[in-house]
């Protein structure tokens, strides 16, 4: 399977030529609601730093190239199997990719790990015939959320971990908000959308068609600015930084129809899948935990400082779940799946 030029429509009924009906097994059966599964259920976890939980410490694979994932030993996937043990539900986690700056098609092609220090297989790889559960999120680096965050800070302009460049390094940062909404920059807005859908549409057809058994719950990401942008004024308890540093107050509206853009296409996405498939909501649940939200704010400010250190230096968290944020993740996606598994 590879990208192609043809329509979504197109792509998603040659998946099924291809798999032979075996994607039929997706559709859901007839009948009333069934209990929870009692043997363990084959689970792959997927996604990006969002299902990863960049920021939060210890890491695991710290021996390994994996390392560089940044993948948190307690990120979402792993509390939310614990929550779910406490209900006798039990996933037998067969895998958790899920990989700090792994965009969509690296579901289905090798990722290039920063510094130099490796490569990993396509997530896919993961799957198994077996699987029965398949939940992760990717999408927002295929946008270029890193880019537009560039776009509208001159502070992330300086060097940085943050990967990617602004997407237009002449335009100023002052003026991103009416960059992204006319001419060049909202033309680029809309490329990026259209690939984003395309993508994630081949990556649910890609479950289906290696774990045709599987369940497929896409995740979305959680709301970062708030509806009263007034409240991103004032710093966090205990913080110095504005949540979102220097990026100009009239663009922080943008960022969040860009975000709700993204969330929209997504939940489209898991709608329009061949055999279906489940999507957590986290924009819609997560309006009173942005990063303005002082001491209840689910999202680590843009420069405020995380859990983690490289060479002895405070990595930021650049927008990403802290504790509480990763907990608000595992809850909803817990509740996801026990509906999914008790139907």
């Amino acid at each position: 399977m590879r990208k192609t030029t043809t329509t979504p429509r197109a792509r998603r009924l040659a998946a099924v030529t291809i798999a032979l009906g075996g994607c039929l097994a997706l559709a859901v059966p007839a009948g009333g609601a069934a209990a929870a599964p009692s043997d363990p259920v084959p689970t792959v976890f997927f996604g990006d730093s969002y299902t990863a939980n960049f920021g939060i410490s210890p890491v695991n694979n710290q021996d390994s190239e994996r390392g560089w994932c940044f993948q948190g030993t307690d990120n979402y996937p792993a509390v939310a199997t614990r929550r779910l043990a406490d209900k006798s539900i039990t996933l037998d986690v067969q895998s958790d990719v899920s990989c700090g700056g792994a965009l969509t098609h690296h579901f289905w092609q090798k990722q290039e790990l920063p510094f130099g220090a490796g490569t990993l297989p396509a997530q896919q790889d993961a799957l198994k015939q077996d699987t029965q559960l398949a939940v992760g999120s990717l999408g927002g680096n295929t946008l270029g959320f890193n880019r537009i965050l560039k776009q509208c800070s001159d502070e992330l302009r300086n060097p940085s971990l943050l990967p990617g460049d602004p997407v237009d390094g002449d335009e100023p940062a002052a003026t991103c908000g009416e960059f992204f909404e006319s001419g060049d920059g909202k033309q680029w807005l809309d490329d990026r959308f259209e690939q984003v859908g395309w993508e994630l549409e081949e990556l649910l057809d890609r479950i289906g068609y290696f774990a045709p058994d599987a369940k497929r719950v896409l995740v979305g990401y959680p709301r970062l600015v708030p509806e009263d942008t007034t409240t991103c004024l004032t710093a966090a308890p205990g913080q110095t930084q504005l949540p979102f540093a220097d990026i100009p107050q009239d663009a922080l509206p943008v960022l969040d129809q860009i975000q709700k853009r993204l969330n929209e296409v997504m939940k489209r996405a898991a709608a329009d899948a061949d055999g279906g498939a489940d999507f957590v909501d986290l924009y819609a649940s997560t309006g009173v935990n942005t990063a303005c939200d002082g001491a209840d704010r689910g999202i680590g400010g843009l420069l405020e400082e995380s859990q983690l250190e490289l060479l002895g230096t405070k990595i930021p968290w650049y927008a990403h779940p802290n504790a509480k944020g990763r907990d608000i993740q595992a809850q909803q996606v817990a509740d996801k799946i026990e509906e999914v598994l008790n139907r």
